[in-house]
């Protein structure tokens, strides 16, 4: 108290309308904000990206698109047209080889139906749909189907040999089957890894450690050249399914320690109230643990896939005509000789797209099991 004058303490007789969140911190100006300037180190790297690209944007859209030539039947009819453009003609004039390889044009309308039928098969599994019981069980017949459809042989469909398979339809051949076969027999290493059966887990750790230990290309070499030594006299093992097998135990094996990641990140005590429940060894892992784990493992086991999608073009040393292989006999041919940049551009487009693809799926499925900390 100072003279006349006494301190009250002012409460409000009214609740207060609630005032807008500042500019800064919502909308695009936000995003800008929190992603771009949020500290000095950030505005640095922003302004050295933003010169950048003011100064490699302009001369790289007037390549690519400006200048670019989209028809013509040589590379020097490109040049002719267009010298400081890209050739984009050769893509359209070898799409078919770029596709399909040497795969029959009169048969090429079943790998395209085989690859309408995969999108069928993996909605059930990405997605929740209606009648998902029904459409998981074509998943499951649908290896069977896709190999009558592309490779043929029986019920009247005319047999093509693996040497006239290619192109992105190799591609997808290899990595789906490595995506989809490599995931299970993980989770299955994984847990004889952690098994308390000595027998079964010197065999785990021993399949992954050596399949680890070994790089990819001299599991290919082997696949190739020294698989068929190790079967009994007169067997044959199409080249395209020793590769399959390789590459899908290769993953296999990483796969296994990104899902025993997962599960050691798991509280001991999802363990023990599982045992409090009474459950056996399979009820607790199909009901609690395995369902925990595979979701902290979402990221690695999408990280897994990425490479596994990407090594697929190292079958091109083996001989097999992959989006990389295919490039070779493009260049061999004398009206596209000296074409190189246009080529390999291409085919980093197609894999930039399926693996940002697979990156983006992982991020909504993240969300949506609420998988980490998102604040």
């Amino acid at each position: 108290m100072q003279g006349d004058k006494t301190n009250v303490a002012f409460v409000a007789q009214n609740e207060k309308p609630a005032l807008p969140a500042p500019v800064t911190t919502t909308g695009p100006m936000g995003w800008v904000m929190a992603n771009l300037f949020s500290s000095p180190l950030n505005v640095l790297l922003t302004l050295i990206a933003g010169f950048m690209l003011v100064y490699s944007l302009p001369d790289l859209y007037q390549w690519a698109i400006a200048k670019a030539v989209w028809s013509a039947s040589s590379y020097d009819e490109c040049r002719s047209l267009s010298p400081d453009g890209a050739c984009w003609a050769v893509v359209s004039e070898r799409a078919g080889q770029f596709t399909y390889g040497f795969y029959p044009e009169h048969l090429r309308w079943r790998p395209n139906l085989a690859f309408l039928l995969l999108l069928v098969a993996i909605a059930p599994v990405l997605y929740k749909l209606p009648y998902r019981s029904a459409l998981l069980a074509f998943t499951a017949i649908y290896p069977l189907i896709a190999y009558l459809l592309i490779w043929g042989g029986l019920f009247g469909f005319e047999f093509v040999p693996s040497d006239k398979m290619g192109g992105f339809l190799l591609t997808m051949i290899i990595g789906c089957t490595g995506i989809s076969f490599s995931l299970p027999i993980g989770v299955m290493l994984a847990l004889g890894r952690n098994s308390n059966m000595i027998f079964i887990k010197t065999i785990c750790v021993g399949f992954i450690e050596f399949i680890r230990g070994v790089p990819l290309i001299t599991l290919l070499f082997v696949a190739s050249t020294l698989l068929n030594y190790f079967l009994p006299k007169g067997w044959d093992f199409d080249l395209i399914l020793r590769v399959l097998i390789m590459v899908t135990l290769f993953a296999s094996a990483y796969m296994a320690e990104v899902i025993r990641g997962g599960l050691a990140a798991l509280p001991r005590g999802q363990y023990e109230a599982a045992d409090a429940l009474g459950l056996n060894y399979f009820q607790s892992m199909r009901l609690i643990i395995l369902p925990q784990a595979l979701k902290i493992s979402i990221p690695g086991i999408v990280n897994t896939f990425i490479g596994l999608f990407k090594d697929t073009t190292l079958v091109s040393i083996i001989g097999l005509f992959d989006p990389l292989g295919i490039i070779q006999p493009i260049l061999a041919d004398p009206n596209w000789n000296g074409l190189v940049v246009e080529l390999y551009v291409f085919v980093a487009a197609f894999f930039f797209i399926f693996c940002f693809a697979m990156s983006r799926y992982s991020m909504y499925l993240e969300g949506k099991l609420s998988t980490g900390d998102h604040r």
